[in-house]
This record gives C-alpha cells, sequence and structure tokens, in this order.
C-alpha cells in the first residue's frame, strides 16, 4: 500500500530527488532495502540500457528515495560516485560494496541472472555502477 503523504513529504525534504525500486520483484527490493538499511549496501549497478530508456541515471550529491516494492517509502541514499563501465570491468572491491555477495563470482553470477532476467545480458555490456550512503531510513 503506498503512502502519498510520506512520500510527499520526502519530496519536500529533498527538492529534486528521484523514486525507485531495487530489484525486480518484492523479495529481492525487500532483501536489498534490508541490506542498505543495515549499512551491508553501500553500492548497486544497473545495466545502462535500462537508465537510457527511462530509468533516472544516478547524480553524485543528488538524494534519491528508494521504495518498497508497493511504493512506500524505505530510505533516502545520496549518490557519492558513478561509473559506467562493460560488466567484465567491474572489480571485486566494486562487487563487494554492494553488500549481496562475499565474492565477485557470486556477484558476477547473480547479476547475470539477474540481467537475463531483466532483458538480456553480455560480458560486455554498459553497467553504471553507484556508491551511495544512506541519508534516511523511513
Amino acid at each position: 500500500m503506498t503512502d502519498p503523504a510520506a512520500l510527499i513529504a520526502l519530496r519536500n525534504r529533498y527538492p529534486g530527488a528521484e523514486t525507485f525500486t531495487f530489484g525486480d520483484g518484492p523479495d529481492l527490493c525487500a532483501r536489498l532495502l534490508t541490506l542498505v538499511r543495515s549499512g551491508h549496501k553501500t553500492a548497486s549497478t544497473g545495466a545502462l540500457r535500462d537508465f537510457e530508456s527511462g530509468d533516472p541515471m544516478p547524480v553524485p550529491g543528488r538524494r534519491d528515495i528508494a521504495l518498497h516494492w508497493d511504493g512506500r517509502p524505505a530510505c533516502v541514499i545520496e549518490t557519492q560516485q558513478v561509473i559506467t563501465c562493460p560488466f567484465n570491468q567491474v572489480t571485486a572491491e566494486m562487487a563487494l560494496a554492494e553488500g549481496e555477495n562475499p565474492d565477485l563470482i557470486g556477484w558476477q553470477n547473480d547479476h547475470i541472472a539477474y540481467f537475463t532476467r531483466t532483458g538480456g545480458f553480455a560480458p560486455d555490456m554498459l553497467v553504471v555502477w553507484e556508491r551511495f550512503k544512506l541519508i534516511e531510513a523511513c
């Protein structure tokens, strides 16, 4: 269930904030939000194609509102760094900052599966890696 008043209040507190959801379904979204809120997840990677087709591109310094799958605000993050590179050039340091896997191989396997589900995968596909910090848990 969405909470329009809560979202309006956050938009007023963080002018220019974009809204987004992590993952491609309610279970993954909930798991990733838990990692963000615990401080274990401080980065995320998405396919450049998704940003080119309408998802808001992360911008260093901008604060954005992450939503639960049902549209309720979950937290506010601030983008610290953005790197666009081929998937096969994501480093272990970048992958481990996502807090989802203990090593680069695990990160690669999970992201290959994710990208395959959401539009296709290629080792040289361009991805957007974002480092962020948690500003506020909602």
